[in-house]
């Protein structure tokens, strides 16, 4: 099996993901979870997915520092080696590797107008461009958070991104949902999402539920599809 295998498999088919790859493909997602239940796993799959499609991925990780970041990559690839025979496997993540960039916030520093800054400098500077931009740690109970994620929203046609992907932390204790089922606190900006992931562990299998997805998905809003809960990682159906 090799590189194009790979992402023919790829069980994030059903998303649709590789639609975005056109010139009128733009996806906003966000992933969802109660804390420590695997929101990093579910970005770092997405990010690589995106990356083995010749994407330049920018991982924006929020309160988390860049070796904890790498490491996440370095874990989900390992699993991934493990259970697939690709040819070459080592070298095409190579490849892919040069193709993603790390920027790395603590909490109280991030802001769009700070992250759109230094993307317009890794741009102009000929450095990095991305084509797809993962924020992990985006903090939504913040004041001001609606606004900001506007802001965000904006990025995706200034810098002709083709996806950007948040993740948020739902809490048991809090039952407030909107009209498509998407928790607290990103029940008042659901419509800020294509895409609405949230993982749930459901008699003894941990899925993912879709609970918002365009027309691109083969999966409808409602459904699920399951995660490994020993790897985290996204299984075929």
């Amino acid at each position: 099996m090799g590189k194009e295998d790979l992402v023919a498999n790829n069980p994030l088919r059903a998303l649709g993901l590789e639609k975005e790859d056109g010139n009128d493909g733009r996806r906003v997602g966000l992933v969802m979870a109660r804390a420590g239940l695997g929101k990093t796993a579910i970005l770092v799959q997405i990010a690589m997915d995106s990356l083995f499609r010749n994407n330049k991925v920018l991982h924006v990780a929020i309160g988390e520092g860049l070796e904890k970041t790498k490491t996440w990559y370095d874990d989900i690839l390992a699993l991934m080696n493990q259970e697939q025979d690709v040819e070459d496997f080592q070298q095409i993540v190579d490849d892919a590797m040069q193709d993603r960039m790390i920027m790395t916030f603590k909490e109280n520093s991030f802001s769009a107008a700070t992250l759109e800054e230094r993307m317009e400098d890794l741009s102009q500077q000929g450095i990095f461009k991305a084509d797809c931009l993962v924020i992990d740690g985006f903090d939504f109970t913040e004041t001001g958070s609606a606004s900001a994620l506007s802001e965000l929203k904006g990025f995706i046609e200034k810098n002709d991104l083709k996806m950007i992907w948040f993740s948020a932390v739902s809490h048991r204790e809090d039952d407030r949902v909107s009209v498509n089922g998407v928790p607290a606190p990103c029940h008042e900006v659901d419509d800020a999402f294509d895409t609405v992931l949230l993982i749930s562990p459901e008699d003894g299998d941990i899925r993912l539920k879709t609970l918002k997805c365009p027309e691109a998905c083969s999966v409808d809003a409602g459904k699920s599809l399951v995660l490994d809960p020993a790897t985290m990682l996204i299984k075929k159906a």
